[in-house]
C-alpha cells in the first residue's frame, strides 16, 4: 500500500502545479459535488422534474452515504493530508503539496465519499434526462449528452478530491464505481412516495444498524481518523463537525425520517403543480433548502447533531409538501364576491 499511496502522492503534486486558476476550479468543484447537496439542491430541483426521481434520488443518497459510512468505518483508509506525514515521506524526499480550507476532513478516507454518494444519487435523474433526451431527439449525441455530462462530472470531482488532499486515487475510482453500480442497482428499488411508515422505519433501522456496526470496534476508526485530522491539519478552524461519520448518520436518518413526513402529507389530486409553478417551487425551495442550513449550528457537539438532524428531517417535508402548497395559495385566483 505505501507504493500505491506514494504514487498517489507524487499524483497530486503534479495537480497541484497546474496553472494557479485551476486551484479555484478544483475548490470550487469538491465544494458542489459536497454530499450535502445532494440533499439541499438535487433532490430539490429533480423532486419538481418529477416526483419520483426526485424521492429515488434523495433515497439512492442517504443509502449510499450510510454504506458509504459503514464501508469507511471497516476499511478505514488514510488522507494524503496527514499519510504523508505519518509515513515519513516528507523525511525522505522533498514533497511540495498544500492543504486547503476543504483539505481537513476528519472521516476515514476509503472510498471517496464524494464520488460514490454524487454518483449514486445522480443515477436516477441523469437516466431520467436521458429517456426524455431519446423521446425528444434521434440523434446519438443528445442521448448521450447526461450520461457523457454525467462521466465528466465525477471525473473532475475525483481530481479535484486528490488535488486538494482529502483523497488517494484509488480511493476515487473505487468510490466512483461503487456510486455507479448502487445508482443503477437501487433505481428500480425506490419506495413508493406515499408509504410514510417504510421511511420511519428506515430511519431507525438506519440509526440502530449505525450504532450496532461500530459497537465492536467502539469507533475506533472514527477517533484515529480524528486524531490524525486534528494532528496534521494546517489549521485548526478547518476541521468541521460536518465531515465526521456520525454527521453523515444524522443526515441521513433525518432525511430518511423527512420523507416519511413528507409521505404522511402528500398533494392530493387537486392539488397538481403546473410547469410554472413548479419552476416557482422548485426555486424557492432552493432558497428556504439553503437559508434552512445557513441558520448558525450550536457549538456544543450533541446539540449540533441533533440540530443537524432536525434540520435535515424538515427539508424534505418543506420540498414535497409545504412550500408547493404555499405556491398553490398564492397562484390561487381569488373568488369573486358573493352577492344578495
Amino acid at each position: 500500500m505505501d507504493a500505491l499511496h506514494t504514487s498517489g502522492i507524487h499524483f497530486a503534486e503534479a495537480l497541484q502545479s497546474g496553472p494557479p486558476w485551476l486551484e479555484k476550479f478544483w475548490i470550487s468543484v469538491t465544494s458542489l459535488a459536497d454530499p450535502k447537496c445532494v440533499f439541499t439542491i438535487c433532490f430539490p430541483i429533480a423532486y419538481f422534474l418529477d416526483r419520483k426521481v426526485g424521492v429515488s434520488v434523495l433515497w439512492i443518497g442517504l443509502v449510499s452515504e450510510w454504506l458509504n459510512v459503514v464501508l469507511k468505518w471497516f476499511l478505514f483508509g488514510e488522507r494524503p493530508f496527514w499519510w504523508v506525514h505519518e509515513s515519513g515521506l516528507t523525511s525522505k524526499q522533498l514533497v511540495t503539496l498544500h492543504q486547503f480550507p476543504v483539505s481537513c476532513e476528519t472521516g476515514p478516507g476509503s472510498p471517496s465519499g464524494h464520488c460514490m454518494i454524487t454518483g449514486a444519487a445522480l443515477w436516477p435523474l441523469v437516466t431520467a434526462l436521458t429517456e426524455l433526451a431519446s423521446r425528444q431527439s434521434r440523434s446519438l449525441v443528445v442521448k448521450l449528452a447526461p450520461f457523457g455530462a454525467y462521466t465528466l462530472l465525477l471525473l473532475a470531482v475525483g481530481l479535484s478530491r486528490v488535488f486538494i488532499l482529502a483523497h488517494f486515487p484509488h480511493q476515487v475510482v473505487c468510490g466512483t464505481l461503487a456510486g455507479a453500480a448502487l445508482g443503477w442497482g437501487l433505481q428500480a428499488r425506490t419506495p413508493a412516495t406515499r408509504t410514510p411508515g417504510f421511511f420511519v422505519a428506515a430511519a431507525l433501522a438506519l440509526l440502530l444498524s449505525s450504532l450496532a456496526l461500530s459497537a465492536p470496534q467502539p469507533l475506533s476508526p472514527c477517533h484515529r481518523s480524528i486524531h490524525l485530522a486534528t494532528k496534521w491539519c494546517s489549521n485548526p478552524t478547518w476541521l468541521r463537525l460536518d465531515t465526521r461519520p456520525f454527521a453523515s448518520i444524522c443526515r441521513d436518518t433525518g432525511s430518511a425520517l423527512g420523507l416519511g413526513l413528507a409521505a404522511g402529507f402528500p398533494l392530493q389530486q387537486g392539488e397538481q403543480l403546473d410547469p410554472w409553478q413548479r419552476v416557482a417551487s422548485a426555486m424557492l425551495a432552493l432558497v428556504a433548502m439553503q437559508g434552512l442550513h445557513q441558520l448558525l449550528q450550536p457549538t456544543d457537539v450533541t446539540l449540533w447533531y441533533s440540530t443537524s438532524f432536525l434540520k435535515y428531517a424538515t427539508g424534505p417535508w418543506l420540498v414535497a409538501s409545504l412550500l408547493p402548497r404555499l405556491v398553490l395559495s398564492l397562484s390561487r385566483p381569488q373568488g369573486s364576491p358573493h352577492t344578495d
